[in-house]
């Protein structure tokens, strides 16, 4: 009875708030400026952009976007992780805020919306309340993840979960997690005093493109995520005998990278045999001593397996673990795996929320679609600490993390209304 009442009570919030004050639109012309502009920064003779966190590039952008966020009247600051956090008042000061934002890095040649359509669109959100001089009753943050791209590394850090084995590792740049906070204006010892508290935040919203084709092949204008897939990584070790490939006879060989070609297969007929959405990938390998007259003696792989249930995800790991042990009996090899800690858990998104980004999708004649997030986001983290929604829209031909990425205007505008009257109809709703 009493949560039929709660909802009750919600759904009256969301008509009074509909009714009571006409709700903005953002100016299309103007995000699009902005996400063009962004891509700028990185922009290499070819006309693509490489903006992997830690780069100059990276430096680059993120001035440009603290630049837009204090025209915005935004209070911005830079914290112990490097995160840009901007902040603005509302008329209630003793409520808990409503946060919302994405990241701006790249992968090594990705795309220029990836990230950036979220985060643009949050600071679009905020000007767009600044010129029809709307004042919210909760606080607004807009949160901008620093290297998200290589391990959630902001939004880790805000939940407590970044630690100091992450810091450690190197990206394509070549500055380690730690050096890289501190190139970006942060401070890798006092990582700690970054963690927010589960009271901290009344809520986080995160747009995104959904990289992916569902939205574009089936002509939906909005993706209302239900779940964001958690994601586990291994360093597979792959140990054979190096010998020459001319005198050793076909049955008198380790081959590693034979060995290596088998379990890949196994990987996909695990995946293969369970109902449902997750996925299983070796998306890198390298075999030593790496001749053509070599047999391979070693060999280094890589493994992810990605579900909306941790459960599943071990029984995958399990299953695929038991063929390594059949192939090591079979080909005289051995296999090691090593756990990757930059792997994220399984989060489910509110249901609440999921309610209001769909009501407020209805009320501009957007079409909604009730999906997964196969892709790793801050939202992910931030939901260890605060309900969270995420708003999905269309990638063009499902492409991502590739040049050829690319949004309309006019979805990226859709995206940022939702946004926008999401966040409005919440400021109302929950108290």
């Amino acid at each position: 009875m009493r949560t039929s009442c709660l909802f009750c009570l919600f759904c009256f919030y969301l008509s009074f708030y509909s009714s009571a004050q006409e709700i903005p639109e953002v100016d299309q012309d103007r995000l699009e400026n902005t996400i063009l502009t962004l891509a700028k920064y990185g922009m290499m003779e070819n006309g693509e952009t490489n903006r992997v966190a830690f780069s100059d590039a990276d430096l680059e952008g993120r001035a440009y976007i603290i630049s837009l966020m204090q025209v915005s009247g935004l209070e911005v600051s830079v914290d112990f992780a490097g995160n840009i956090i901007g902040k603005r008042a509302g008329r209630d000061r003793y409520l808990k805020p409503i946060g919302f934002g994405s990241h701006i890095d790249m992968v090594p040649n990705g795309g220029n919306y990836d990230g950036c359509v979220g985060s643009l669109a949050a600071i679009e959100v905020i000007r767009t309340l600044n010129d029809a001089k709307i004042q919210t009753e909760h606080p607004l943050e807009v949160f901008i993840f620093s290297n998200e791209e290589g391990g959630v590394m902001g939004s880790r850090a805000l939940v407590g979960e970044l630690k100091q084995e992450a810091l450690n590792v190197v990206n394509s740049t070549g500055y380690s997690m730690e050096q890289g906070i501190n190139r970006l204006g942060g401070n890798a010892t006092r990582i700690p005093e970054v963690e927010r508290s589960e009271d901290a935040l009344t809520a986080f919203l995160e747009l995104h493109i959904e990289q992916g084709g569902i939205l574009d092949r089936e002509q939906i204008d909005i993706g209302v995520v239900e779940g964001i897939v958690g994601i586990k990584w291994w360093d597979v070790n792959i140990k054979g005998f190096a010998n020459h490939a001319g005198t050793t006879p076909m049955s008198m060989r380790n081959d590693a990278l034979l060995a290596a070609s088998k379990f890949i297969l196994a990987v996909n007929e695990v995946t293969k045999s369970f109902e449902g959405k997750q996925v299983g990938t070796v998306g890198r390998i390298s075999a030593f001593p790496g001749a053509p007259n070599v047999i391979p003696g070693e060999v280094q792989l890589s493994l992810e397996i990605r579900d909306l249930s941790s459960e599943k995800i071990e029984q995958l790991f399990e299953g695929m673990k038991s063929r390594a042990i059949e192939i090591e009996k079979e080909m005289g090899t051995t296999f090691t795996f090593t756990p990757i800690d930059a792997t994220s858990a399984p989060a489910l998104t509110d249901p609440r929320i999921q309610k209001i980004i769909t009501e407020a999708a209805g009320d501009l004649n957007l079409s909604t679609k009730q999906m997964q997030s196969g892709a790793g986001h801050d939202a992910q983290d931030m939901a260890r600490i605060t309900p969270v929604g995420m708003i999905f829209v269309p990638s063009l031909g499902g492409i991502s993390h590739s040049p050829k990425e690319y949004t309309s205007p006019e979805d990226m505008a859709n995206g940022a209304n939702v946004l926008l009257r999401a966040i409005l109809l919440l400021d109302q709703a929950w108290f």
